[in-house]
């Protein structure tokens, strides 16, 4: 369980900043346009290849919980990696069509990010010292019941 909060906090704050950069720097308009360089794509592909292959490696986790969310995103960022490596022309035509949207998608990436975040809270629990007598706490965004 350690290490689905681990991943879910790092993707999740991840994403909040890509989010963030997304909608107030436009810097998926910037992404978009490096595509065109099939340089800058295989490179950053290579990159994506090896954050999805460490989330595949320490979380190929198949339950019907919100720990599968993590290893679906581990898989899709491993075959994103390959794509962009083996495919750099496709990458860049996929792309295209994010372009018109940018704030929008910025957004959605921002609240994708909320939503591991949260859970990586959630799924905290504060040790009895800080509450004794009560039990067991979680912290986050709300509380979840395992």
């Amino acid at each position: 369980m350690e290490i689905s909060i681990y991943l879910a906090r790092f993707w999740g704050s991840l994403f909040i900043i890509l989010g963030l950069m997304s909608v107030g720097a436009k810097l998926l308009g910037r992404i978009i346009k490096y595509t065109e360089d099939k340089t800058i794509t295989v490179s950053t592909g290579y990159i994506t290849f090896l954050l999805g292959l460490m989330t595949v490696t320490l979380h190929n986790i198949w339950v019907a919980d919100w720990r599968v969310a993590i290893t679906i995103l581990g898989w899709t960022t491993l075959l994103k990696g390959i794509e962009k490596i083996a495919l750099p022309g496709r990458v860049n035509k996929k792309t295209q069509m994010f372009k018109g949207g940018q704030v929008f998608w910025g957004f959605v990436i921002f609240l994708i990010g909320v939503f591991y975040f949260c859970i990586s809270l959630s799924l905290q629990t504060i040790p009895e010292t800080y509450a004794p007598g009560v039990g067991p706490m979680t912290a986050g965004c709300g509380t979840l019941y395992y």
